[in-house]
């Protein structure tokens, strides 16, 4: 990918998170060009990455729309995230080593200091985090299954959709995960876990309901 490429995917990546384009606008390539002072191969190329990660949806013979999800959608993939990721928690206790632990406290104390100046920066922040917890449980075919309920747009809006209050709430679910991991208790894992994820389904579940009504 050039370079003009990537600098429109991260520009157009940042107007779908920051609300510019509603979740089903059309994203033509000719305005978009003309708006990013581009021609329509970068902005081709930026829609095809957005795509892959799940915040466009091209649809053949019909161009390039913001992916949008319905209450319903939105309510399936939280209760099927809710039955996996807290078990997946649970088992990568007895796995995690002090390195581990170590490196998981690093990344929930780092997502609390960026977490008041660039919401974005979360988002890597908040993937590493769970993806070392699911890769230290080792099981691949729970992981799998997680992995094709958390979907993109999901983990990279979340935190436009947060409010000061269910935000500080996530935040302090990471630390105190890292804090269950290092007790070496599983069921107190498991738990924090659940609420992390009931907090989060609650946000989203709100902001695509205001989104329905709008």
């Amino acid at each position: 990918m050039t370079r003009a490429s990537e600098r429109t995917v991260g520009t157009l990546r940042e107007l779908i998170l920051h609300g510019e384009f509603a979740a089903g606008a059309r994203l033509g390539e000719v305005e978009l060009a003309e708006r990013l002072g581009v021609s329509r191969t970068p902005v081709r190329e930026a829609l095809a990455r957005l795509a892959s990660e799940g915040l466009v949806e091209i649809v053949p013979n019909r161009g390039a729309r913001v992916s949008s999800w319905t209450v319903g959608e939105l309510e399936e993939v939280f209760d099927l995230r809710a039955a996996l990721e807290p078990r997946l928690t649970a088992l990568a206790v007895p796995h995690a080593g002090p390195a581990d632990v170590d490196a998981l406290d690093v990344l929930a104390h780092r997502m609390v200091e960026v977490a008041a100046h660039d919401l974005d920066a979360l988002v890597p922040l908040n993937r590493e985090f769970h993806g070392r917890l699911v890769a230290l449980a080792g099981h691949p075919a729970m992981a799998g299954a997680l992995a094709g309920a958390i979907h993109a747009p999901i983990v990279l809006r979340n935190f436009h959709a947060y409010d000061d209050a269910s935000l500080g709430r996530s935040l302090a679910h990471h630390v105190e995960i890292v804090a269950a991991v290092r007790a070496g208790d599983p069921v107190w894992a498991q738990a924090v876990m659940t609420a992390h994820i009931h907090n989060a389904r609650a946000v989203m579940v709100r902001t695509a309901r205001e989104q329905e009504d709008s």
